[in-house]
């Protein structure tokens, strides 16, 4: 069972996604304002009466998710867009040429290793805003899905905060993404599975320690999709099973001889302990039994 599911894992995770080439040039701060107009902008909370000119300079902040200045990249570009999107200010028409201009920056090339995270994070705002007030249709929803499984399944970067630089963040950003999508009732059973096994794939990376809240990240999209009950409490046994598999150890107990070993244990207990937490946690008795049984007993396995 666990050899099907690493295949079926592998078949998720190089699903195509189709993306156009990536706009380049993109000018930071946009053409028309300067460092000292976008910090007053932030002062003020990120009100722009004109609604063509805030349509403006949102499709201009895309291209300030790769500046290697986080005041600018976090600070002002992600959280005036994240603003904007969040208080529906924004047309469809905006929201829709805001996707195309991040879609390909997920896969452009990105020597500093910011713009695909903060793409992905914009992204997750971008679906935020069809699952509260719906404008995709299904083809097109479909295409978020792809790229949130690609994305994230593709992730090799895995810095999380580092002084000077700020938030990288790949695998949070594209949890996030992956929770927005999650949480869209249009999704149907496959697409959540697909999400569901493009967080399996980032559980616990090869050689890396998550310390950077990763795994809690992941495992938010985990319950919600648990919430939808298009999956039983057996099907759940297994996925977990397979998540939670001690695999390339022999067992869970060989860990305790090899820091690869450790590593793999630490992130699989925090993943398993942070969706056991949250699962605890719901007002949904429904989810709770869901969840729950499989959690216990991938625990108990845990020396």
């Amino acid at each position: 069972m666990l050899r099907t599911f690493r295949r079926f894992l592998l078949a998720t995770c190089l699903l195509p996604v189709g993306l156009a080439p990536a706009f380049a040039g993109a000018a930071c701060p946009p053409a028309g304002s300067d460092r000292a107009s976008l910090q007053a902008l932030k002062a003020a909370d990120f009100a722009l009466a004109d609604t063509a000119a805030r349509e403006r300079l949102a499709l201009g902040l895309a291209g300030c998710l790769g500046d290697p200045d986080p005041a600018l990249r976090d600070g002002i570009a992600f959280e005036a867009l994240s603003t904007w999107m969040r208080r529906q200010q924004l047309s469809d028409a905006t929201l829709a040429a805001l996707r195309d201009r991040l879609r390909p920056l997920l896969v452009a090339e990105d020597p500093r290793g910011f713009q695909r995270p903060f793409a992905a994070l914009v992204l997750a705002e971008v679906a935020r805003t069809d699952r509260i007030r719906p404008w995709l249709d299904a083809a097109q929803r479909e295409q978020l899905v792809a790229d949130a499984v690609d994305y994230l399944c593709g992730v090799r970067d895995y810095r999380g905060y580092v002084d000077g630089e700020g938030w990288r963040h790949g695998v949070a950003h594209g949890a996030d993404f992956a929770l927005q999508l999650a949480l869209n009732p249009a999704l149907d059973a496959g697409q959540l599975e697909r999400l569901r096994d493009a967080v399996a794939a980032q559980v616990a990376p090869a050689g890396h320690a998550y310390i950077h809240g990763e795994s809690l990240r992941l495992a938010r999209p985990i319950v919600f999709i648990a919430r939808r009950d298009l999956h039983d409490a057996g099907d759940w046994q297994r996925w977990l099973q397979a998540v939670a598999a001690p695999a390339p150890l022999p067992d869970w107990n060989a860990a305790f001889a090899s820091e690869a070993g450790m590593v793999r244990r630490h992130d699989v207990l925090a993943f398993v302990t942070a969706l056991y937490l949250l699962a605890q946690e719901q007002d949904d008795a429904a989810t709770r039994e869901r969840l729950l049984p499989g959690l216990r007993a991938v625990l108990k396995e845990m020396p």
